[in-house]
């Protein structure tokens, strides 16, 4: 089966298809001719995801999937939340982002938060939704170099160490994202299977 992942990221594309294996096919936004930039104008992640999965199917005709992901601080409400890519600003800097996030956590003692990721499946019209979540806790001062987003600053429950502080294959076992992608992993295999 020909899926698209409604991304251009290499990385997060080459570690899915590890994950399914080899009867499934997975290609990029690009690899189908789709060089626009799907808009987010959504009020959740969850609705995000539909969003971008939906606008590959209605324009391209190909079965995909689409995932959105969030970091949620309790203190701030839920910020940034849907935001968080663009939390400082639209130009998307993760630096600033976490200095942003770091000033405004600065008179709170809860730091707890967690990070959602909702993907979105789309096989000939249908859509089914898969989510993965992590707590865990901000910290107040970046540590470590590995990783992206916000992960120097998320340090995940039962842990003393941040996402930037973890290999790739250790954050991956453990993460929102990990965790919402084996789920769809295992609900392509079953589809394949029946």
């Amino acid at each position: 089966m020909k899926l698209c992942f409604a991304t251009n990221n290499a990385n997060k594309l080459q570690e899915i298809q590890a994950m399914l294996g080899q009867e499934f096919k997975l290609v990029t936004l690009e690899q189908i001719g789709c060089y626009d930039d799907i808009p987010e104008p959504y009020e959740t992640i969850s609705e995000n995801s539909v969003g971008k999965a939906r606008y590959v199917w209605e324009n391209f005709g190909i079965n995909c999937f689409a995932d959105d992901t969030g970091l949620e601080v309790e203190a701030l409400g839920g910020e940034p939340g849907v935001m968080s890519a663009r939390y400082a600003g639209p130009q998307r800097m993760p630096d600033d982002n976490m200095n942003l996030l770091l000033q405004n956590l600065a008179p709170f003692d809860d730091r707890s938060a967690r990070f959602i990721t909702v993907i979105t499946l789309c096989i000939n019209g249908d859509y089914q939704q898969f989510e993965g979540t992590i707590n865990g806790t901000i910290i107040s001062e970046k540590r470590g170099d590995q990783g992206f987003g916000y992960d120097p600053v998320f340090m995940p429950e039962g842990f003393e160490v941040t996402f930037a502080q973890m290999s790739m294959q250790e954050k991956a076992a453990l993460s929102h994202r990990g965790r919402a992608f084996a789920k769809l992993v295992e609900f392509l295999k079953d589809k394949q299977e029946n």
